[in-house]
């Protein structure tokens, strides 16, 4: 049976804009969460939100780095978030420079559980307010789940199986698991897999409020809200943000000198 590894790691989350960067916040005990800062939040059940930084912040992330700001006014945030960590987690693991025969057996499998809410929310006050002919022309294809894939097929050139699982919070890990029987099954050599996700806006967390899933009780301390094994849990904080991996067939790996992380 054909072995796989992950060989590349790629992280966009509200405690960095990079792997090292989240993962340094992460065991410095640092959080993400505090008050929203997208929109006017004031009359919602919930204020807080796991946000993604600006790139100003101390630890931000920079769009510009490696998504066309052209392709980042076309679609949703969180195809723009899935774009720049499958790039990094493509650099970790040395395979910016794939020639032909290559990305032929390279894939992608990215999911959302969501996709485009932020936007469809923004199209629908559009059409509403401005008519039909004021909807923006990349409202389809800049908002539904499976374009993340395909943006990142096309912004690195691969032409392996192109693949996206939309299973709600569990999205990012059956991807990676889809990924890893497309190497197994000999589909392909290299699958970039994982997860994306951007609903903080008010409709999203309006829906997940009422829903009464979200912390409403700790708009006062965001850093507080999150505590799912505390015997006074009072529901999640909406985060956002993506992580992706390269998963490799191991002797693929082995043959270039690459570095495994682990194996699945």
């Amino acid at each position: 049976m054909r072995r796989v590894v992950v060989t590349g790691l790629g992280l966009v989350t509200p405690l960095g804009g990079d792997v090292e960067t989240s993962w340094a916040n992460l065991i410095a005990g640092k959080s993400g969460a505090g008050q929203i800062t997208r929109f006017d939040a004031s009359n919602q059940k919930a204020t807080i939100a796991c946000e993604v930084k600006d790139k100003d912040h101390p630890w931000g992330f920079d769009a510009d780095k490696r998504v066309d700001p052209k392709i980042q006014r076309q679609v949703d945030p969180f195809i723009v978030f899935g774009l720049d960590a499958a790039g990094q987690a493509l650099e970790d693991a040395g395979l910016t420079e794939m020639d032909e025969a290559t990305r032929e057996r390279a894939g992608v499998s990215i999911g959302a559980g969501i996709g485009g809410l932020p936007g469809i929310e923004k199209e629908s006050v559009n059409l509403h307010e401005r008519g039909p002919g004021r909807v923006s022309p990349h409202f389809v294809h800049g908002r539904i789940i499976n374009l993340i894939s395909g943006q990142v097929s096309i912004r690195y050139g691969l032409m392996g199986p192109n693949h996206a699982v939309v299973t709600a919070c569990s999205t990012g890990a059956h991807s990676i698991g889809d990924a890893a029987r497309m190497i197994r099954d000999d589909d392909a050599d290299i699958m970039l897999a994982g997860g994306s996700e951007s609903t903080v806006n008010p409709l999203g967390i309006a829906g997940f409020a009422q829903a009464r899933a979200l912390n409403t009780d700790m708009n006062d301390q965001p850093e507080k809200a999150s505590r799912p094994y505390d015997k006074n849990r009072a529901g999640f904080v909406m985060g956002e943000g993506a992580g992706v991996v390269v998963l490799e067939e191991y002797e693929h790996a082995k043959a270039r000198g690459a570095k495994i992380y682990a194996e699945v």
